[in-house]
């Protein structure tokens, strides 16, 4: 088994975190992992992603041209990522500031609506949490108590009082995720 993955939004959205948690859970898994960000100079709001690969065998390069699965969060990152979608793929994305929305037939959509449920929690860093727990509904890659390990690596320990929330935030998007069928 082989996930290649791509995680894309604006810088703020939690986008690399998001990819190492992924990337954290999977080595809690003894699975060869692979995790390369690019970013814009920006701080926030300027473009980020991350290709996250997770696999039972050796991982010859981190570098992707075509995904197995992509995460989409902006309309920039839609308009670029779509196409890179291996055809039978899946492409999970937030409807949130979306213009045109994902138009393929040969892949899966699904539909997250992060934002209105982050704000529903009353906690916009919940954001990317409800879009990986999305994720792991559909591709239920690692468990669940390997993502919580994951969390607990990649955040630092004073704010480790966070985890509940986050594990909430990510059974919460488990729940409200939805198949798209493009018209």
């Amino acid at each position: 088994m082989t996930e290649e993955i791509i995680i894309a939004g604006f810088g703020g959205q939690g986008v690399l975190s998001m990819g190492k948690i992924l990337a954290y859970s999977g080595i809690m898994e003894d699975q060869e992992v692979s995790w390369m960000p690019s970013y814009g100079p920006e701080m926030r709001g300027g473009t980020a992603n991350v290709n996250v690969i997770l696999s039972d065998e050796r991982i010859s390069s981190p570098i992707l041209h075509d995904f197995d699965t992509a995460i989409i969060l902006n309309q920039q990152s839609l308009d670029k990522f779509e196409k890179a979608v291996k055809p039978g793929g899946i492409l999970i994305y937030d409807p949130n500031g979306i213009t045109r929305h994902p138009a393929r037939k040969d892949i899966k959509i699904y539909r997250v609506e992060a934002t209105d449920e982050a704000t529903k929690l009353q906690s916009a860093k919940t954001f990317n949490m409800i879009v990986l727990g999305a994720y792991l509904k559909i591709k239920p890659i690692v468990k669940m108590d390997n993502v919580v390990k994951g969390l607990e690596k990649s955040l630092p320990e004073r704010h480790h009082h966070l985890i509940p929330m986050n594990v909430e935030a990510i059974k919460r998007g488990q729940e409200v995720v939805k198949e798209y069928k493009p018209s």
